[in-house]
């Protein structure tokens, strides 16, 4: 698994687009703190930025990888090795190299600001964190879709269509539901709908962890309740890690049963 790990990280890293990835983080590190001399506002912003920009480029390049490399992986099937150690292999190398673009293009501009000298390092290494989880999350997901559809175009139709449904039109459906069954205890209800978003749960991490939980709206002190505890964050992290391993889980079964 290990030289499948490799050869995809490199594959990846040779990629024009992933040099394109690292440059955009670190000028946008950069001017983010050329103009704001807050470290706490520049990660504010960046959080913004994350969670739109992160899953979209991780299932763009998911989804692209996978059919892109549909050949070679059909040769390394031909082999004595496990579909399960080929797809998790690649998918842990092209997850991998999208993660290391991402914090290199964000660290290397924070670092040199002055950030470990800074209270706001543990602001920003949550944000890091978030970023790599979603990394992890949506390339997973992309993979997932691609290897269910052979069609291409179908593939990747499908792929953008969950990335909107997660990091644009999910918030919009679920403020909605809050408005309409409002004179209803929700609790329960909106705690539930965020761990079913990996997007939103990481939205709502950082925020926490900003204390500025206020800029979260109706649910906002339901989330410092629970999010904002020892024991929440430590189970909003667990969540974030069955994110991953439920879908990797699917991504072999489903490997084990396909017809390549």
């Amino acid at each position: 698994m290990l030289k499948i790990i490799k050869y995809s990280f490199f594959d990846l890293l040779r990629s024009k687009w992933s040099y394109v990835y690292f440059l955009f983080y670190l000028l946008l590190g950069s001017v983010l703190l050329f103009l704001n001399n807050d470290l706490s506002g520049a990660v504010i912003t960046l959080m913004n930025v994350n969670i739109i920009l992160v899953p979209l480029i991780a299932t763009v390049f998911g989804v692209m990888y996978y059919y892109n490399s549909g050949e070679f992986t059909i040769l390394l099937l031909a082999q004595p090795v496990r579909r399960r150690t080929v797809f998790t292999g690649q998918y842990l190398g092209i997850a991998g190299s999208l993660a290391l673009s991402l914090v290199l293009g964000l660290g290397i501009p924070f670092a040199a600001y002055g950030l470990f000298r800074s209270a706001a390092i543990w602001d920003f290494a949550v944000l890091l964190l978030t970023g790599v989880a979603l990394t992890f999350i949506f390339t997973l997901l992309a993979f997932n879709i691609a290897l269910s559809n052979e069609n291409r175009i179908k593939g990747f139709g499908y792929a953008i269509l969950l990335w909107l449904l997660l990091a644009i039109a999910y918030d919009g459906i679920f403020l909605l539901l809050l408005a309409h069954f409002q004179e209803y205890p929700l609790e329960r209800f909106a705690l539930t709908a965020t761990v079913l978003n990996p997007v939103d749960l990481a939205r709502i991490l950082i925020l926490l962890k900003l204390d500025i939980s206020a800029l979260m709206g109706y649910t906002g002190a339901v989330f410092k309740q629970f999010f904002g505890t020892g024991a929440g964050s430590l189970l909003s992290g667990l969540v974030l890690l069955l994110w991953i391993f439920v879908p990797l889980w699917w991504l072999q079964k489903s490997a084990r049963k396909k017809d390549f």
